[in-house]
């Protein structure tokens, strides 16, 4: 460029012959300063070329980083969506998992809690059960104690009872076979006079006899003062006849009166608790044998003495069990 302006101001000059020598220098100098300023631009423009060479190559680095970088970034932005889209996924999941654990551990908890209210419950019946079957032992127990005594009681009254009937027969033995006997039965004594020892037919008076038989009774009593006392009158089916004993009445009376002179006989002794008596009349209405025979009906015709040991003692100890 610079070598074209001077060369077109060299023709410039040389077509002008009227140009001055000074101009002419002036011209060579601006020639020469263009032409230095032009070896200097064409310096600068090489430096400019080799720069925008190196910028070139360093951009199209840059490029190639870019566009590594990009694709990488790119494939960081999938990856990322995804993980994203993954994870996502994974805590619905777990949501629907936490839910689910929630209302089962919700569930659970419920469960537990009645289970345990349940178990509660079985612990206070099995308490109270427990508490019942120890009050029950304990009255077993006491029971079985006071049955024990009970046992012990009516066997000793069983040894006494034995006891008094050998006491009995050992006192009245010189009366065997005139009527008399003694026997046991269910716990009580029974001595059994027949009248032909006690009383003449239709009579209520004791002869002499039969009054020492039931005066040996009443010793025995009043040896035992807590025996309960029964003194019943028996007779046969014969009916009393017009004025037969001074004016008796039927076989009832005949049978109480006759009690009540064996009674009258014991009272005499002061060792008999007279509240331990009783006198009572049967009639013919508790017969031992038929009253079709003599015989039968010599048997019928009796005084029993009935010795019962009291059970105030065993009903109270029945009552406690």
């Amino acid at each position: 460029m610079i070598k074209k302006i001077s060369l077109g101001l060299l023709v410039l000059a040389l077509s002008s012959s009227c140009v001055s020598k000074k101009i002419y220098n002036d011209l060579e100098n601006k020639f020469a300063d263009l032409k230095k300023e032009n070896r200097k631009l064409a310096d600068d423009n090489e430096g400019l070329n080799k720069t925008k060479n190196q910028l070139e190559l360093d951009g199209a680095k840059l490029k190639a980083d870019y566009d590594k970088l990009k694709a990488e970034h790119d494939k960081l932005v999938a990856d990322y969506a995804a993980k994203d889209k993954s994870f996502k996924t994974l805590q619905a999941s777990y949501n629907a998992l936490e839910k689910d654990s929630n209302d089962a551990l919700t569930s659970n908890i419920n469960k537990n809690r009645e289970l345990l209210a349940q178990l509660e419950a079985k612990e206070k019946s099995l308490a109270a059960e427990q508490d019942r079957l120890n009050k029950l032992k304990a009255d077993l127990d006491a029971s079985s104690k006071r049955l024990s005594e009970l046992e012990s009681y009516i066997a000793a009254k069983d040894a006494s009872m034995k006891k008094l009937k050998e006491t009995l027969m050992k006192s009245l033995k010189a009366f065997d076979g005139k009527g008399l006997t003694v026997h046991e039965k269910d716990g009580k004594v029974y001595v059994s006079m027949e009248n032909k020892l006690l009383f003449q037919t239709g009579s209520w008076a004791v002869g002499a006899e039969g009054k020492t038989a039931v005066v040996e009774v009443g010793k025995v009593l009043a040896q035992n003062p807590d025996l309960s006392v029964l003194i019943e009158g028996h007779t046969d089916d014969d009916k009393i006849m017009g004025n037969l004993g001074g004016g008796i009445e039927s076989n009832w009376d005949l049978s109480t009166k006759r009690a009540t002179a064996i009674v009258n006989i014991l009272s005499e002794n002061k060792g008999v608790n007279k509240q331990n008596l009783t006198a009572a009349g049967r009639g013919e209405f508790a017969p031992l044998m038929s009253n079709d025979t003599p015989e039968g009906k010599a048997k019928n015709r009796r005084i029993e003495i009935i010795l019962t040991p009291k059970l105030d003692e065993i009903s109270k100890m029945l009552n406690d069990l």
